[in-house]
């Protein structure tokens, strides 16, 4: 286990995330899903995040990422999901006869942490 560093903290935040598009269409591919891929790391970069797992299927998103401590995980998936919604929607015209209403991903997500807890660790 390697331990990520800032100025003044040591962590080790691990997040799994899992968010589908609006009504479950089977739209993530070619183009679209490169597409995708390029916005989520291009938020990721701009916010520090480590990408360490990710895997795009036909109709959902899973991510495997590394978040500093100073943003919150909401905020991430609301930058992935709002950036990429907004710039598929104006590149793919063809997407906005399916997603009418302006909407491109489901309403909500799914984010699990993992972490590493030594065994026989007893609380007081």
């Amino acid at each position: 286990m390697q331990y990520d560093r800032s100025a003044h903290c040591v962590y080790y935040h691990r997040y799994h995330i899992v968010w589908a598009t609006k009504y479950r269409y089977k739209v993530l591919t070619g183009d679209l899903a490169l597409r995708v891929r390029t916005i989520c790391r291009q938020v990721c970069k701009e916010n520090g995040v480590s990408i360490l797992h990710g895997v795009l299927s036909t109709d959902h998103v899973h991510m495997f990422v590394s978040v500093p401590p100073k943003i919150a995980i909401s905020n991430l998936v609301r930058k992935m999901k709002g950036r990429s919604s907004h710039n598929i929607q104006r590149e793919f015209p063809e997407i906005r006869k399916q997603y009418w209403g302006r909407r491109f991903w489901g309403r909500g997500y799914f984010s699990t942490t993992t972490g590493a807890i030594r065994a026989g660790f007893k609380s007081s």
